[in-house]
């Protein structure tokens, strides 16, 4: 594993696509990086207008979508062994 982290972390795992000119002012230039598996992911993208550079990150909403669902499977699971270890509903009893 250890082999493999300088290619990961190395400055050739960053890739800079081709710049898109998208007006007279505006140029778009995408940044991707490539993970330990070969696999390209979208880091984000410089947006180059009348000389000044603006960084845009991507936004992973696959991975954001997960996290929740994972967060609401973990509440729920701990929420039924709440209940199945003690009801919520208070205890009735009769006394004569």
């Amino acid at each position: 594993m250890t082999s493999r982290l300088p290619d990961v972390f190395s400055p050739s795992a960053v890739q800079y696509g081709e710049t898109v000119r998208v007006d007279d002012r505006t140029t778009v230039l995408p940044v991707s990086r490539r993970s330990a598996r070969g696999a390209e992911t979208a880091v984000g993208l410089f947006t180059i207008t009348d000389g000044t550079a603006t960084w845009t990150p991507a936004v992973d909403m696959g991975r954001i979508h997960l996290i929740g669902a994972l967060t609401g499977l973990i509440a729920a699971t701990l929420g039924c062994a709440a209940v199945v270890r003690r009801p919520p509903w208070p205890n009735v009893t009769i006394d004569r």
